[in-house]
């Protein structure tokens, strides 16, 4: 399989679950306009995330998303460079699980391996050895594989926050703590509000001359963000800033393909904006022919992805939100934040 090698462009410049944890589909049919999870949203959560009832609707979801999808819900591309190679694996309706390899040495960590097996399939293909798990946070769609990997990898250790009661986790991560596996470098990085334990974890692409990788689970999409089930506005703006502040050239690996459904979104809200439109005619082309639209950078994110764009005026003013007098500016973002997540539930909810 041939790797995609980044020549330094962004990708906006190339031609051309309704109130369910992201990435799990709303089964019974409704009617338009009305959300279904509206009246048992917060019970269905906690049923989900806290009870067996979760594991066993989300077997169910893999079951059906292997018969619907026996290929994959998208074509991946490979992004090689100098001694690694980044596998993004397409599971479940909308998820990716990422294997990343050290290709000097074989040994390969895998994010978020929502379906064993198509994580061993990969595995498998690559001739890797499985030597880390790491869990942005305690969905089963994000986390429902480890078991099954754990008793296929004896040596595999299973990384995460302790505040998130991630399966068979075996090595719980705090704040900024960095774990090797062969000569890649990790670092986790708290950014609670989806969950409360929810981490993301940056790849050092220095010392293989690339960009840094942010695996960015359910905190940040392309153009889009998790919801905040675990944490107030105030919480997932927070941890927004801290992504962020990993530099405009960061290559953003997210945890679900929702480009079209959330570019579709921002430009309800941007009318004017060139970049959001030059951006989703490409993910229209790129989704016509399932491939997937991952990677994105920080750089490029930040000028049409309404969620990290709080602080711009015209954002702001298409909203109808302005700062109160003596307001501080990171309240009044929170707001913003708040507002816009307040539409884009309407908008999935319709």
């Amino acid at each position: 399989q041939s790797c995609h090698r980044p020549a330094g462009q962004r990708a906006g410049q190339e031609p051309g679950s309704r109130g369910l944890p992201e990435g799990v589909e709303y089964i019974p049919t409704r009617k338009k306009g009305k959300n279904p999870m509206k009246p048992v949203g917060v019970a269905w959560y906690s049923l989900y995330a806290r009870t067996r009832l979760g594991y066993l609707f989300y077997q169910r979801q893999v079951k059906k998303a292997r018969e619907r999808y026996p290929h994959g819900h998208s074509v991946p591309q490979p992004y090689c460079f100098p001694g690694v190679k980044i596998l993004p694996i397409p599971v479940l309706s909308n998820n990716y699980s990422y294997l990343v390899i050290d290709t000097g040495s074989s040994q390969a960590a895998v994010i978020d391996p929502s379906d064993p097996l198509a994580v061993q399939a990969a595995i498998e293909e690559e001739g890797v050895m499985l030597e880390a798990i790491f869990c942005t946070h305690k969905h089963w769609d994000h986390s429902g594989g480890n078991e099954a990997l754990c008793q296929k990898h004896n040596s595999c250790k299973v990384y995460g926050s302790a505040l998130d009661a991630i399966p068979q986790l075996t090595n719980p991560l705090a704040d900024r703590e960095k774990v090797s596996v062969g000569c890649l470098t990790f670092e986790a990085l708290a950014t609670p509000g989806h969950t409360v334990g929810h981490m993301v974890y940056v790849l050092d692409g220095a010392p293989f001359g690339s960009p840094p990788c942010l695996f960015s689970g359910d905190l940040l999409f392309l153009a889009g963000c998790g919801r905040p089930f675990e944490g107030s506005p105030e919480t997932m703006l927070a941890s927004l800033d801290v992504a962020m502040g990993l530099g405009e050239d960061t290559l953003l690996w997210p945890g679900h393909e929702y480009a079209l459904e959330c570019l579709t979104f921002a430009s309800l809200l941007e009318l004017d904006n060139s970049a959001l439109e030059q951006k989703l005619q490409w993910a229209v082309q790129q989704r016509q022919e399932k491939r997937s639209t991952c990677p994105s950078t920080l750089g490029e994110e930040q000028t049409y992805n309404p969620f990290l764009r709080t602080h711009r005026p015209e954002l702001q003013e298409a909203l109808g939100l302005w700062q109160a007098a003596g307001e501080d500016p990171d309240a009044f973002r929170a707001r913003v934040l708040k507002e816009v997540r307040r539409r884009k539930d309407l908008y999935q909810a319709t």
